[in-house]
């Protein structure tokens, strides 16, 4: 364990994160006072950027000085459906987009409780047919943490459901796979997670789900069409507890043929590429970035 992680576990433990985690019903409340709806502007020095509003959503586009390609990077931010995006999302997509000379775009979907799971992915799914009247789809690539990785896979399964056009490739990292969380690996794994907990996960997800299954589709990609899904890169943690139902997601993939490369970070917790200080943070950001650079390279 590098002295950057340490000090970002123990900042962890000093916030009580994990405790935060452990209640039900979850204090989205709390929460939200991490929220970051517009950026700082000397993180984007050398960018410009412009928000517009699109249904319920805000869509935060970034175009670097350095653009040198015509892809576009959507990014849906995590933060368990209820808050969101954080300084750590901007911080990361900011650094997505200089080192890959890429147009970017944050979209801040609307939130649970106010919002169900329904508008949430609706609100992506419009936001990605807008992108695809500026852009060919295969110059498409969504990425997304946590709750926001699961909106990516969910927009892909929809897309390939309606037989439309889907992006180059999908980036998720710690997505959340099954709402329901009840892989009975989970609580062996809940004990090492530094962030999440069950019953404040289940929490958010029920406040999401309105009146769906925890397993429906919509809000559980392990439990949609797994078949003809654009590539795959998932990034996924050994101290996470969602890793488990990531595992299965896999599983499915493969057996159904599909392209899916998987980047685990050992001893790491969820979402550890974006989160600061860490060494190991900077090598998951980098592995990110250098998935993109090829991609821009092949076009």
């Amino acid at each position: 364990m590098s002295l950057g992680y340490s000090l970002v576990k123990l900042v962890l433990k000093l916030k009580g994160e994990k405790k935060t985690w452990s209640q039900d019903p979850i204090d989205y409340i709390k929460k939200r006072r991490q929220d970051v709806h517009v950026p700082n502007r000397r993180l984007f020095l050398g960018s410009t950027y412009e928000t517009k509003e699109h249904l319920q959503s805000k869509i935060t586009y970034i175009t670097p000085k350095n653009i040198k390609t015509d892809i576009l990077l959507m990014y849906c931010h995590g933060g368990a459906f209820v808050y969101g995006p954080t300084q750590e999302n901007w911080k990361a997509l900011a650094k997505i987009a200089k080192e890959t000379g890429a147009r970017a775009c944050m979209i801040d979907y609307p939130k649970a409780p106010e919002h169900t799971i329904d508008v949430i992915t609706d609100n992506v799914y419009q936001a990605y047919i807008e992108a695809t009247k500026v852009y060919n789809a295969s110059k498409i690539i969504l990425l997304g943490d946590s709750a926001g990785g699961s909106l990516i896979l969910t927009l892909a399964q929809r897309l390939q459901r309606e037989q439309k056009n889907t992006p180059n490739c999908l980036i998720p990292i710690s997505p959340l796979v099954d709402a329901s969380v009840t892989n009975a690996k989970i609580p062996e794994v809940d004990v090492k997670d530094i962030i999440l907990s069950l019953k404040g996960v289940r929490s958010a997800n029920t406040m999401c789900a309105g009146s769906l299954s925890l397993k429906d589709p919509l809000i559980s990609p392990l439990y949609g069409e797994c078949s003809n899904l654009p590539p795959i890169h998932l990034f996924m943690a050994t101290d996470d507890i969602l890793t488990p139902d990531q595992e299965l997601f896999v599983e499915k993939v493969k057996q159904n043929k599909g392209e899916i490369d998987v980047i685990v970070g050992k001893g790491m917790p969820h979402v550890w590429p974006i989160l600061p200080i860490m060494p190991e943070a900077k090598v998951g950001l980098q592995k990110i970035i250098t998935i993109i650079n090829s991609v821009i390279n092949d076009k």
